[in-house]
C-alpha cells in the first residue's frame, strides 16, 4: 500500500515543513484515488501515512486503487471506533431517519394514487346515474376507461410494494447497521468487554427498580501492583495481562452477566439475584482463577506468581444509590488492598468507616 500511495501521490511542490509535506500527500494521494475529503478519511490516511499502523497500511491496500465509503467506513470503526463511534452512530441514525421519510413518501404517494382511482370511480358512477339511457356505446367507453384506469392502478400498486420492499431491506440493513455501532459504542475495545459508559448506565437501572435493589450487587476487581507490571515489562505485555484477566472474569460468571472494564486496570460485575454470599463466591472464583493464570501461563508474557487481583463486594441494599453502591464497592478493594492485596472484601465485612477519612490513601497498585 505504501508504493500504491507513494505513486497516487505524484510529483509537484507541497509545503515547506514536514507536517504540511505529509498534509499535502495525503490530500494528492485521496484526490488520486477518489477519496472525499472526510475528516474520518484523512484520519485513515494520516496513519498510514505516519507508518504508525502496518494492520491498517494492510487492509487499507485489500481496498485497491479506488476504495468505496463504506468500505473505508469500516476501517474507521475497526480502528478508530472509540473516538468515533457516537459520529458514527449519529450518521446511521440520520440515514434511518432518510430512510423512513422515504417510505412515508411512498405511503402518501400510493394514498394519491388511490384517491385518483377513487375520483374515477365516482364520477362513473355519478355519470351512470345522471343518464337516463345508457347505450351500448357508452358502456364501452366507460369500460374502456374503467379498465385502463384499474390497469394503471393495479401496474402503480406493484410499483410502490416493489420500492416500499426495496426500501423495507435498505432499513433493515440500516438498523442491522446502527446496532453494531451502537454496540460498538458501548464496548471496551482491548477486551470487548463493555465499557465504563455501558456499565454507568446499567448500574443506574438497579436503583430504577426496588425488587432489583434487593438482589443485587456489585463485584469489583482491581490488577494488583498493575503499574509496576507495565513499568518492567512494558504496556504490550500490560495489554495481554487486561486480555487474559478481562477473559478470566467473563468466564467466572454465567452468561449474560454485565461485565465491564471501567478503568485502566479495573473490572466491575454487576449481578442480579445473588445473596451476598454468592456475590464474594464470584469475587474469589475470580481471584483464585487468576491466581493460577498466572503460576501457569508463563507463555503468555505473564510473569509467574506476579499477577493476583484484588476484589471488593457491595450489595445494591446497601447502598442508596448507583454512586453509592460503586464507591462502597470501591471501598471494600481498597481495604482488600491495604489488607495485603490478592483478596476478597465484602462491604458488610468493613467496620465503621465514616470516622476512617484516609480510607484512600491506599495505592490501587
Amino acid at each position: 500500500m505504501n508504493m500504491q500511495l507513494s505513486n497516487a501521490t505524484g510529483g509537484g511542490n507541497t509545503p515547506a515543513g514536514p507536517v504540511a509535506d505529509i498534509a499535502a500527500k495525503i490530500a494528492l494521494a485521496m484526490r488520486a484515488m477518489g477519496v472525499v475529503g472526510l475528516p474520518r478519511n484523512y484520519e485513515i490516511f494520516y496513519e498510514v501515512f505516519a507508518g504508525a499502523n502496518p494492520e491498517l497500511n494492510a487492509d487499507l491496500g485489500k481496498l485497491g486503487n479506488r476504495p468505496r465509503q463504506d468500505d473505508l467506513d469500516q476501517l474507521s470503526v475497526k480502528y478508530f471506533a472509540q473516538a468515533n463511534s457516537q459520529r458514527f452512530v449519529e450518521d446511521i441514525r440520520n440515514h434511518l431517519s432518510e430512510k423512513v421519510e422515504e417510505v412515508m413518501k411512498l405511503f402518501e404517494k400510493e394514498r394519491v394514487q388511490l384517491e385518483r382511482y377513487g375520483s374515477i370511480l365516482n364520477q362513473t358512477s355519478d355519470g351512470l346515474h345522471k343518464r337516463s339511457l345508457v347505450t351500448q356505446e357508452i358502456l364501452h367507453r366507460i369500460s374502456n376507461i374503467m379498465s385502463a384506469a384499474t390497469d394503471t392502478k393495479i401496474e402503480q400498486g406493484k410499483q410502490i410494494v416493489s420500492s416500499i420492499e426495496d426500501k423495507s431491506a435498505e432499513l433493515e440493513d440500516v438498523k442491522s447497521k446502527l446496532e453494531e455501532y451502537k454496540k460498538l459504542a458501548d464496548t471496551d475495545p482491548l477486551t470487548q468487554l463493555y465499557n465504563r459508559r455501558a456499565f454507568d448506565r446499567a448500574i443506574a437501572r438497579i436503583y430504577d427498580d426496588k425488587k432489583r435493589v434487593l438482589y443485587s450487587c456489585l463485584v469489583l476487581v482491581d490488577i494488583d501492583r498493575f503499574k509496576q507490571i507495565n513499568d518492567r515489562f512494558g504496556h504490550p505485555v500490560g495489554d495481554k495481562i487486561i486480555q487474559h484477566i478481562a477473559s478470566v472474569v467473563r468466564s467466572a460468571v454465567p452468561e449474560g452477566v454485565m461485565v465491564a472494564r471501567t478503568g485502566g486496570e479495573e473490572f466491575a460485575v454487576i449481578m442480579e439475584g445473588l445473596g451476598e454470599d454468592q456475590a464474594a463466591e464470584v469475587g474469589e472464583t475470580v481471584r483464585k482463577m487468576v491466581e493460577k493464570l498466572a503460576a501457569t501461563n508463563n507463555g503468555s508474557g505473564l510473569a509467574s506468581g506476579s499477577i493476583t487481583v484484588s476484589v471488593g463486594t457491595c450489595m445494591a441494599i446497601q447502598a442508596e444509590s448507583a454512586d453509592d453502591l460503586y464507591v462502597k464497592a470501591d471501598r471494600a478493594l481498597y481495604v482488600s488492598k491495604a489488607n495485603g492485596r490478592n483478596r476478597c472484601t465484602r462491604f458488610s465485612e468493613l467496620p465503621d468507616m465514616k470516622s476512617a477519612k484516609g480510607w484512600r490513601i491506599y495505592s490501587r497498585d
